[in-house]
C-alpha cells in the first residue's frame, strides 16, 4: 500500500497516465481467455520489460528519434500519417499494438499483427531523394523493430529499478522475433552483440536531414491532453534522449549542455519511477499475469537464469 505522503503523488501520476493513454481505447481484453499465455508468457523477458511504464514511454520516444534517422522509414511517416496534428494518436496506436502483442491472448495478438500487415501493404512511395520505400519491406521493418527493441530495453535498464543481467538482455532481444518476423522482418538481432553489429552496419544509411529535423521538432512540441503537459513532455523527452547511443547523439548534433539536461531528466525519472509502479498496479502486464494465474509481482523479478550462463 502507498504511504500517506506518496498516495497523492501516485494518484496524480495515475491521472496523468490515463489522460494520455486512456484505458479501453484499443478494445483488447487482457483478461481472456483464462490460461492463455499469449505470444510470450510469464517466463519471458518481454513481459517484464514491456510492463514497465516509465521505461516504455521514455524508450518509445527514444525509438522515434532513432527511426527519424532512416530516410525511407521516415518517408512512410511523412507521406502516410498526420503526425503534425495527431502525434498523440500515433503514440497511442503504437502503444496499443506493443501492449496487445506483448500481453493479450494469442488470437488477439495475431489479429493485431494481421491488421498492421494489412496497413503496411498500402504504405509505399518514394523518398525526397528518389529512393523507393514500402512499409512491408523486410529491411525497413528490421530497422523499426531493432530501434524499438534497443530503446525499450535501455529504458527498462535505466528506469525500472530492476537489475537486468546480461543473459536477460540477450533473452529479450532473442524473443523479439516472435512479432518482428510475423510482421515480415528478416534481419532480427538476437542478442546484444548482434544489435551492436546491426547498428554499425546501418549507420551509413542514416541521415539527419531537414525532414528528420521537422519531425523531431514536432515531437518536441507534442501537445499532451493533460495538466502540466509542457513539464511532463520535457521530462520524458529528455529521459528518452538520454537513452540514445553515443553515435546517435553525435548524428543528432546534441550539445554538451543538451546532454547534461537529458541526464538531469533521466535522474528525475528514476526518482519518480517507484511512484509510477504504485500508481499503475492494474496495467496490461498485471492483467496478463492474473489471466494465467500468476501474481503480478513476478514482473519485478527474473526467472531462473539459463544454466549455461551459470
Amino acid at each position: 500500500m502507498p504511504r500517506p505522503l506518496t498516495a497523492p503523488l501516485a494518484a496524480a501520476l495515475r491521472h496523468w497516465v490515463l489522460g494520455v493513454f486512456p484505458r479501453g481505447a484499443s478494445g483488447i481484453d487482457y483478461d481472456a481467455p483464462p490460461g492463455d499465455p499469449g505470444l510470450f508468457g510469464p517466463d519471458s523477458a518481454t513481459w517484464r520489460v514491456h510492463a514497465d511504464f516509465p521505461g516504455m514511454l521514455a524508450g518509445g520516444l527514444c525509438a522515434l528519434m532513432l527511426q527519424a534517422l532512416h530516410p525511407q522509414v521516415l518517408a512512410g511517416v511523412w507521406d502516410h500519417s498526420d503526425f503534425r496534428n495527431d502525434l498523440v494518436g500515433r503514440l497511442r496506436r503504437t502503444t496499443g499494438f506493443v501492449a496487445g502483442t506483448s500481453f493479450a491472448g494469442t488470437a488477439q495478438a495475431d489479429r493485431l499483427i494481421g491488421r498492421v500487415r494489412a496497413i503496411h501493404a498500402h504504405v509505399r512511395g518514394t523518398t525526397a531523394d528518389g529512393l523507393l520505400y514500402a512499409a512491408d519491406d523486410p529491411a525497413l521493418l528490421s530497422w523499426v523493430h531493432a530501434s524499438e527493441a534497443y530503446a525499450f530495453l535501455q529504458g527498462f535498464r535505466a528506469y525500472s529499478g530492476v537489475e537486468t543481467p546480461a543473459w536477460a538482455q540477450d533473452r529479450y532481444y532473442a524473443e523479439g522475433d516472435r512479432v518482428a518476423a510475423a510482421l515480415g522482418a528478416v534481419e532480427i538481432p538476437a542478442d546484444r552483440a548482434a544489435m551492436a553489429a546491426y547498428f554499425d552496419a546501418m549507420r551509413p544509411a542514416l541521415r539527419y536531414d531537414d525532414r528528420a529535423r521537422e519531425v523531431l521538432e514536432v515531437l518536441a512540441q507534442i501537445r499532451l491532453p493533460v495538466p502540466g503537459a509542457a513539464l511532463s513532455r520535457g521530462l520524458f523527452l529528455g529521459a528518452g534522449a538520454a537513452l540514445l547511443p553515443p553515435w546517435a547523439e553525435r548524428m543528432l548534433g546534441i550539445t554538451t549542455l543538451q546532454r547534461a539536461r537529458h541526464r538531469a531528466c533521466a535522474r528525475a525519472l528514476r526518482g519518480l519511477a517507484p511512484l509510477f509502479h504504485i500508481a499503475l498496479p492494474d496495467g496490461a502486464g498485471a492483467r496478463a499475469c492474473r489471466r494465467v494465474g500468476m501474481s503480478p509481482s513476478i514482473l519485478r523479478t527474473w526467472p531462473q537464469a539459463p544454466t549455461s550462463d551459470g
